[in-house]
C-alpha cells in the first residue's frame, strides 16, 4: 500500500528490506487487486474516522473481489460520505472540527477485510527504520499515516468479528450498522464494539414470538455456515427452550461451499419432519434462494413456510423467480425508513462531481430510494461521542485541543455507550452496556394474492413486545387460516395426551374410556360410583335415577293379574257372605275361610306396593305385608289341616273330640301363628333397621356408561327378604306334612286332598322359584329396570 507512505529525496539499498517490512505488516494480498481496482477514499479532516463497506461481492477463488454491490455497498458507503457532509455543515456537532474518512471495501470476505483494516493501525503501529538510510547518509523523511480514531462497519457479522478482534488490541472504537451476530454482545471479547442495530438475540426473540403467535410448536431451523446463521439459531433454539411449548424438529445447516446437490437434500431432510411445516432460516441471499429453488423443484410449493431473518427482510434478489414458493414467507427487519435528504443527495450524485467517490464510475442505476439509517446513525454517534468529549476536554475551545490529540480509544468509547440522540429516522439511538442498540423490527409477509401489488406487506411490529396483525396475514392460494405446524394437534375433548418420550410437542391421544374422564390434558379419572362421564368426557354428571312406572309393560301386566285376582277374591268374599249360614259354608269352615281369603288379598295387594314408588312408608308396608299375605294364608292351611289330621288321629284312639278344635280356637292358633311373622319378624326387623329407600347404581352399570342407571328402591337385602319369606316356608312344608298325614281320610272330606294338591304344587312352584330368585340375585325391580333401560 504506496499510499500510507510518502519518501522525500533519498534513495537507499534498504528500499527492498523496507518493502518487505510493509508487506509483511500491511499484507499483500490487495496488491493483486490494486491493479485493477481501486481500494480506498480518503476524506481529509481534523479527525479521521475508519469505514468498512462491502462495495464489491466476493470473487471467485484466487480474486478478491466480485461484481458492485448496490445496496449494501454503493449506498452505504454513500450514505457515510452524506452524513459526514451533515455534520461537517452543522454548526451545533463539533463546530470548527472537520471529520475525515478513510473508507476501506471489505470485498464481502472477512479475510481481505482483515487485511484492508490493517490500514486504521498503521500510526499506531511503532516501525523501527533506525537503520534506513537516505543514499547521502540521512534518515528518510516518512510521511506518516492518518490516525483513525474510530471505525464505521462492518456489515456482515464475521467481517465484524474478525476486523473486532484487531482493532480492540489498538483500543479503537468500532460501531457497526449491519452486523447482529449475538456473539458480538459479548462485551468481554468485543470491549470495544457497538451497533446501532439490534443483535439477533433481539431478532431471534422477536421471531419466537410470531412462530408462537401464529400457534406453532413444530418447526425446523436453517442457518447458512458462519457466525450469523449459527449463532442466529443458536439464540432462537436456547429463548424457545427457555420460553417451552416450541420444539424443533430438525436444525440443518447449509455449508459455505455448497456441492451440487446439497440444497435437495436439504429440502428432503425438511420433509422427514413434514408436520413441521415451519422453517426458520438464518441463511445469506444466495442461500435462500437456493433453498426455494430446491422446493419449488421438489414440487412443495405452499408446503413450507418461511420465517426469515433480517438477511432477507424485505428483499426481491432471494425471491426473485420464486414468488410463488415464497408466498407467506414472514420476514423480520429493523425497523428503518427512507431518508429523504439521502434521497435527493444521492439522486444528484454524478461522476463530475462525486469524484470522491472511486467506485462510482462502476456503479449507476435509476432507482434510488434506499432506507441507509443504520450508516447515518452510526456516523451521527461517533460524531455526538466526539462532540460530548470536545466539550467536556477542551471547554470550549476551537478545534481540536491538545487533550484530544490523539484521541484516546478508551474514553471515547465511555463517550459512544453514553450517546442518545434521535437518530435520522426519528427513533432514538442509544446503546446499552454491551453496546447493543434496542430491538425495534417491523414484521413482513410476502403476498402475491388477493392484492394490487404483490410484494412485502407490514403486518406488524416489535419492540420488546410483539404487535402482529393476525388478520391482515394471507398465505398460498389467498388462504386466510394461518396453517398449522404442529407435531401433534389437539387431542379432542375426552381424550388424554400420552407425551412422545423426549419430544415435548409431540403426542398420542388416547380417549377415556369406561367410566373414566378427562381430568387434565394429561390424566383420565374414574367418575365417583354415582355419576357417569359426559358425552365428551370432559367431566362427571349424576348418572340418571329411575324407578318402574306405572305405565312400563312390566308393571302393566302384574298390575292387570293382580286386579284380577282382587277381583276374584273379593267375589269370592262376597259370596261367602251372602251364603254365610248355609250349610256349605259352615261346613268348610267359614272363619279360617275369611283369614285364608284375607292372605290372598293382601298377597294381590302387594303388587301395587312393588310398584309404587319407593319411599319410607311405601317400604314399610313391603316389609309388612310381603310376608304377612303368605303367613296368613299358610297359618289358616296350616290350621285347617292340623285339625282334620288331629280329628281323625283321635278318632282311631279314642270317641272323644280333640281339642281346640272349635272356630273360635281355630282363629286362636291362626292369629298366634300370625303374630309370630308380626311381631318377631317385622317389628324387630324396623326396629333393628328403619325403613328407608336407596339408590343402587351397582345393577344397572354396562360398560357403556350412556346406558348406566341408578335404581331407586328399598332397602331390602336379598338375606333380609329370605329372613321374611322363611317363616311363610316353614309353615308352608309344614301345612304340606299334615297334608301328606291327611291323605287317607274319607271320601266325604273331599277338602283335604285339595289343600293336599295345593301344597304339593306350592311347593313345587317355591323349590324352582328360590334357587331361581336368588341363585341369579334378581328383583322385581332388576327385571323391570333392566327392560326399561334396554328401551
Amino acid at each position: 500500500m504506496l499510499w500510507a507512505f510518502g519518501w522525500s529525496g533519498c534513495h537507499s539499498s534498504a528500499w527492498p528490506r523496507l518493502l518487505w517490512i510493509m508487506w509483511a505488516w500491511l499484507s499483500p494480498g490487495s496488491w493483486a487487486h490494486q491493479g485493477t481496482q481501486p481500494h480506498s477514499i480518503k476524506i481529509e479532516g481534523d479527525i479521521t474516522l475508519g469505514g468498512l463497506f462491502p462495495v464489491h461481492s466476493r470473487g471467485p477463488p484466487g480474486v478478491p473481489c466480485g461484481e458492485i454491490k448496490k445496496e449494501k455497498g454503493i449506498h452505504r458507503m454513500e450514505a457515510m460520505l452524506y452524513a459526514l457532509d451533515q455534520i461537517n455543515s452543522d454548526p451545533e456537532v463539533l463546530p470548527n472540527i472537520t471529520l475525515g474518512a478513510r473508507i476501506l471495501d471489505t470485498c464481502s470476505r472477512d479475510t481481505y477485510a482483515l487485511e484492508q483494516s490493517l490500514t486504521f493501525v498503521q500510526a499506531l503501529i511503532q516501525k523501527d527504520t533506525s537503520d534506513v538510510r537516505c543514499s547521502n547518509g540521512e534518515p528518510p523523511i516518512i510521511r506518516k499515516p492518518e490516525r483513525v480514531v474510530g471505525v464505521i462497519g462492518a456489515s456482515a457479522s464475521s467481517v465484524s468479528i474478525m476486523v473486532a478482534n484487531v482493532l480492540r488490541l489498538f483500543e479503537i472504537p468500532q460501531i457497526s450498522y449491519a452486523s447482529t451476530a449475538p456473539e458480538l454482545s459479548d462485551n468481554n471479547r468485543y470491549d470495544f464494539f457497538s451497533r446501532v442495530v439490534p443483535p439477533d438475540s433481539y431478532q431471534a426473540q422477536a421471531m419466537v414470538d410470531i412462530v408462537k403467535a401464529m400457534g406453532w410448536n413444530y418447526v425446523s431451523t436453517l442457518a447458512s455456515e458462519g457466525n450469523y446463521g449459527e449463532s442466529g439459531v443458536d439464540a432462537f433454539i436456547q429463548i424457545s427452550r427457555e420460553a417451552g411449548g416450541l420444539c424443533i424438529a430438525q436444525s440443518l445447516k447449509i455449508p459455505r461451499e455448497p456441492k451440487p446437490g446439497e440444497f435437495d437434500k436439504i429440502i428432503k431432510r425438511l420433509m422427514e419432519t413434514s408436520n413441521a411445516r415451519g422453517v426458520i432460516i438464518f441463511a445469506n441471499e444466495d442461500d435462500i434462494k437456493r433453498v426455494l429453488e430446491a422446493a419449488k423443484k421438489a414440487n412443495l410449493t405452499g408446503h413450507f413456510l418461511f420465517v426469515g431473518s433480517d438477511s432477507w427482510g424485505a428483499k426481491n434478489s432471494p425471491i426473485l423467480d420464486q414468488e410463488d414458493v415464497a408466498e407467506g414467507a414472514v420476514t423480520i427487519l429493523p425497523k428503518r425508513a427512507s431518508i429523504d435528504g439521502f434521497d435527493q443527495y444521492f439522486t444528484s450524485r454524478s461522476l463530475e462531481n462525486n469524484r470522491r467517490n472511486i467506485w462510482f464510475a462502476e456503479f449507476w442505476e435509476d432507482d434510488f430510494r434506499r432506507k441507509v439509517q443504520f450508516v447515518i446513525d452510526a456516523v451521527y454517534a461517533m460524531a455526538h461521542a466526539l462532540h460530548s468529549m470536545h466539550l467536556d476536554l477542551c471547554a470550549g475551545a476551537a478545534g481540536v485541543c491538545d487533550k484530544m490529540d490523539p484521541v484516546e480509544g478508551r474514553m471515547l468509547l465511555k463517550y459512544i455507550r453514553a450517546v442518545s440522540f434521535n437518530g435520522s429516522a426519528g427513533t432514538g439511538v442509544l446503546f446499552n452496556e454491551n453496546g447493543d442498540a434496542p430491538g425495534r423490527y417491523d414484521i413482513f409477509q410476502f403476498q402475491m394474492s388477493n392484492t394490487t401489488s404483490p410484494g412485502y406487506r407490514v403486518i406488524g411490529q416489535w419492540t420488546n413486545h410483539l404487535r402482529l396483525s393476525i388478520e391482515e396475514m394471507q398465505w398460498s392460494g389467498g388462504e386466510r387460516q394461518v396453517p398449522d405446524s404442529v407435531c401433534s394437534f389437539p387431542c379432542n375433548p375426552g381424550e388424554r395426551k400420552k407425551m412422545v418420550k423426549g419430544v415435548p410437542c409431540c403426542w398420542h391421544c388416547e380417549l377415556c374410556d369406561g367410566y373414566q374422564f378427562q381430568a387434565d390434558e394429561f390424566t383420565c379419572e374414574t367418575c365417583p360410583f354415582d355419576m357417569r362421564p359426559t358425552e365428551n368426557r370432559t367431566g362427571c354428571r349424576p348418572t340418571p335415577i329411575i324407578k318402574l312406572e306405572w305405565h312400563s309393560p312390566w308393571a302393566i301386566i302384574p298390575v292387570f293379574l293382580a286386579i284380577l285376582g282382587i277381583l276374584a277374591t273379593l267375589s269370592v268374599v262376597v259370596t261367602f257372605i251372602r251364603f254365610n249360614d248355609t250349610p256349605m259354608v259352615r261346613a268348610s269352615g267359614r272363619e279360617l275361610s275369611y283369614v285364608l281369603l284375607t292372605g290372598i288379598f293382601l298377597i294381590y295387594l302387594i303388587t301395587f306396593l312393588m310398584i309404587a314408588e319407593p319411599g319410607p312408608v311405601v317400604c314399610a308396608f313391603r316389609r309388612l305385608l310381603l310376608g304377612l299375605g303368605m303367613c296368613i294364608s299358610y297359618s289358616a292351611m296350616l290350621t285347617k289341616t292340623n285339625r282334620i289330621y288331629r280329628i281323625f288321629e283321635q278318632g282311631k284312639k279314642s270317641v272323644t273330640p280333640p281339642k281346640f278344635i272349635s272356630p273360635t280356637s281355630q282363629l286362636v292358633i291362626t292369629f298366634i301363628l300370625i303374630s309370630v311373622q308380626v311381631s318377631a319378624g317385622v317389628f324387630v326387623w324396623f326396629g333393628v333397621v328403619p325403613p328407608h329407600t336407596i339408590i343402587d347404581y351397582e345393577e344397572l352399570r354396562p360398560p357403556n356408561p350412556e346406558l348406566a342407571r341408578g335404581i331407586l328402591k328399598c332397602d331390602m337385602s336379598d338375606l333380609s327378604l329370605i329372613s321374611c319369606l322363611s317363616y311363610s316356608l316353614v309353615l308352608m312344608v309344614t301345612c304340606t306334612v299334615y297334608a301328606v298325614k291327611s291323605r287317607g281320610v274319607p271320601e266325604t272330606f273331599n277338602e283335604a286332598k285339595p289343600i293336599g294338591f295345593t301344597m304339593y304344587t306350592t311347593c313345587i312352584v317355591w323349590l324352582a322359584f328360590v334357587p331361581i330368585f336368588f341363585g341369579t340375585a334378581q328383583s322385581t325391580e332388576k327385571v323391570s329396570e333392566r327392560g326399561r333401560a334396554s328401551e
